[in-house]
C-alpha cells in the first residue's frame, strides 16, 4: 500500500483507532465523562485531518474504496452528526444509567460502518459497511435495558434489518451471476456494452437491492418498522438512525447509480418514481394522525426521504447538488428537533407525548424557540435550510421534467405544515393547571444546550447565506460526474 494510499485511509484509520481507545479506557476506567471526552476529542481529530487527505483525493484503495471529495464531504457531515449525537448521549444517561460508557463504542463503531458505505465501490465493502452500521443499531435501540420499549425497538429493528439484510445479498448474488462482477465501475462498463441487455436475472437482482435499501431508508412500502422503532428508541439514538444511518445509506445509493449507469434502466427509474410519490404521501397522512412526538418526526423522515428521491431521480449535477444540499438541511433539522426531545427526556422517561410540550414556551421559551425554528424549517418556512433544501429539489425536477413528482411534493408539503404547526400551536399553548411538564423540562444539560444552539445558528445561516455550501456541493458533484 502507498504512502498517498495510507493517507487517503486516515479517516477510517482514526475512527478505528478512537472505537479501540474508548474500548481499552472502559475496561480501565469507568468514568462517563472521560469516554465522552475521549470520543468526541477522537472524532475532532479525524474531522482535521480531512483537509489533509482531500490533497489525496480522489484516489482508489483497492478495488472496495474510492476516496473523493463525495467521500470526504459525507465523511465530515456524518462525524459531526455524531459528535452532536455524543454531546446530546451525555445529558441524556443520568447518573442512575448504569453501563453509559459502551454507548459510546457503540456509537463509533456505526460511524465507522457509514464512513465506510460512503465510501464504497464494490459490494462487498457496501455490504461490511452496511452491517457495521446495523449490528451496532440492534445495541444502542435497546440500550436502556431497563425499559421494554427500547428493547421492543430493537428487536424489530433486528428483524426487519435481517429481512433487508438478505434482500441486498440476494440482489447482489443475482447482479453477479449476471454480470460476473461486484465492483461498480466494472458494472458499469459491462452494462454500457454494445451486448447490454435488460436481463431477468439484472431487473431482478437491481429490484431486489432497492427493496433492501427501501427498508434501510423507511420508503413506501418498506416503513412499517419506522414509528414504532422510533418511538421506543432512547430519543439520541433515533435522531442518529434518522440521519447518519439513513444518509449514508442513500450517499451509497447514488454512487452506484451514478458508477454503474443505472440511471439509464427505464424499469428501476419507475419503480423509484413510484416510491418518492408513495413515501410523501403516505407520511404526510399519517403524520396527521400521530399525537406521539416522535412519531411524527419517523412519518416525516419518510416523506423527507420521498423529497430527496426526486432530487436522487433528476440526476446530474443539479440533482447530485439537491441531493447534498438536502441532506445537509435534514441532518441539521432532524437532528435539532430530536435534540430538543432528548433535553426534555432522561435515561428514565422520554418526553414523546404532544402533551408533554404543552406550554413549554412559558417554561423554557428558548427551547421552544428552538424547536419551533427546527419545525418550521422541516415545513419548508423561508430563511431557513428547509426552505433552500425544497426549492434546490424543486428546481433540480423542474430542470428534468419530473413533473408529477413535483406536484405530489407541492401538494404534501402543504398537508405537512398542518402536523408542524400542531407542535407549535402545543408549545405556545397556555400550559394546564395542575399539568406535568416535560420531564427535563426543568434543567436543560449545558452540553445538549450548546449542541441545540449551534444547529439553530447553522439553519439560518443555511437559510440565509447558502452560497459557500452550494459552492462546495458544485465541486463535489463535478468530481463525481
Amino acid at each position: 500500500m502507498s504512502h498517498s494510499e495510507l493517507i487517503a485511509l486516515l479517516p477510517l484509520i482514526i475512527a478505528a483507532a478512537v472505537a479501540i481507545t474508548v474500548m481499552l479506557a472502559i475496561a480501565f476506567a469507568r468514568h462517563h465523562g472521560l469516554i465522552m471526552a475521549l470520543t468526541v476529542g477522537g472524532l475532532a481529530v479525524l474531522l482535521a485531518v480531512l483537509p489533509l487527505v482531500d490533497r489525496q483525493a480522489p484516489i482508489a484503495v483497492t478495488p472496495l474504496l474510492e476516496v473523493d471529495r463525495l467521500a470526504l464531504f459525507y465523511t465530515g457531515l456524518v462525524t459531526l452528526a455524531t459528535i452532536a449525537t455524543a454531546l446530546l448521549i451525555y445529558g441524556y444517561l443520568g447518573p442512575r444509567a448504569a453501563g453509559r460508557e459502551e454507548l459510546y463504542l457503540l456509537l463509533v463503531n456505526a460511524l465507522l460502518g457509514a464512513i465506510v458505505l460512503v465510501a464504497s465501490r464494490h459490494f462487498a465493502a457496501f455490504f461490511l459497511g452496511l452491517e457495521l452500521v446495523s449490528v451496532s443499531l440492534f445495541a444502542m435501540l435497546a440500550y436502556p435495558g431497563w425499559r421494554p420499549q427500547p428493547l421492543e425497538a430493537g428487536i424489530k429493528y433486528l428483524v426487519l434489518s435481517s429481512l433487508s439484510s438478505a434482500l441486498i445479498l440476494f440482489g447482489m448474488a443475482l447482479i453477479y451471476t449476471e454480470l460476473g462482477t461486484l465492483e461498480f465501475a466494472a458494472i458499469g462498463a459491462r452494462l454500457a456494452g454494445p451486448e447490454r441487455v435488460m436481463t431477468a436475472y439484472l431487473l431482478a437482482g437491481t429490484m431486489l437491492l432497492i427493496a433492501g435499501v427501501g427498508f434501510k431508508l423507511s420508503l413506501v412500502p418498506f416503513h412499517l418498522w419506522t414509528p414504532d422503532v422510533y418511538q421506543g428508541a432512547p430519543a439520541p439514538v433515533a435522531g442518529f438512525l434518522a440521519t447518519v444511518s439513513k444518509g449514508a445509506v442513500l450517499v451509497l445509493l447514488l454512487r452506484y447509480f451514478v458508477e454503474t449507469g443505472a440511471y439509464d434502466l427505464a424499469p428501476v427509474i419507475t419503480v423509484l418514481g413510484l416510491i418518492a410519490a408513495a413515501s410523501m404521501i403516505v407520511g404526510n397522512l399519517l403524520a396527521l394522525l400521530q399525537t406521539n412526538v416522535k412519531r411524527i418526526l419517523a412519518y416525516s423522515s419518510i416523506a423527507h426521504f420521498g423529497y430527496l428521491l426526486v432530487a436522487f431521480l433528476a440526476a446530474g449535477a443539479l440533482g447530485i447538488e439537491a441531493v447534498g444540499f438536502y441532506l445537509v438541511a435534514y441532518f441539521v433539522m432532524t437532528l435539532g428537533a430530536f435534540g430538543v426531545v432528548t433535553v426534555c427526556s432522561s435515561d428514565a422517561r422520554e418526553a414523546g407525548s404532544l402533551a408533554d410540550y404543552r406550554g413549554l414556551a412559558w417554561r423554557r421559551p428558548w427551547l421552544a424557540g428552538g424547536f419551533a425554528a427546527m419545525v418550521l424549517s422541516l415545513a419548508g418556512i423561508p430563511l431557513t435550510a428547509g426552505f433552500i433544501a425544497k426549492f434546490y429539489v424543486f428546481a433540480a425536477g423542474v430542470g428534468n421534467a419530473l413533473w408529477i413528482l413535483i406536484g405530489v411534493l407541492v401538494v404534501t408539503s402543504i398537508v405537512a405544515l398542518v402536523y408542524y404547526l400542531r407542535i407549535i400551536v402545543m408549545l405556545f399553548a397556555a400550559p394546564e393547571e395542575g399539568g406535568v411538564p416535560a420531564p427535563g423540562a426543568a434543567t436543560i444539560p449545558p452540553l445538549g444546550a450548546a449542541v441545540l444552539c449551534v444547529l439553530a445558528a447553522v439553519l439560518f445561516w443555511l437559510g440565509v447565506y447558502p452560497a459557500p455550501l452550494i459552492a462546495t456541493l458544485r465541486h463535489m458533484a463535478a468530481s463525481l460526474l
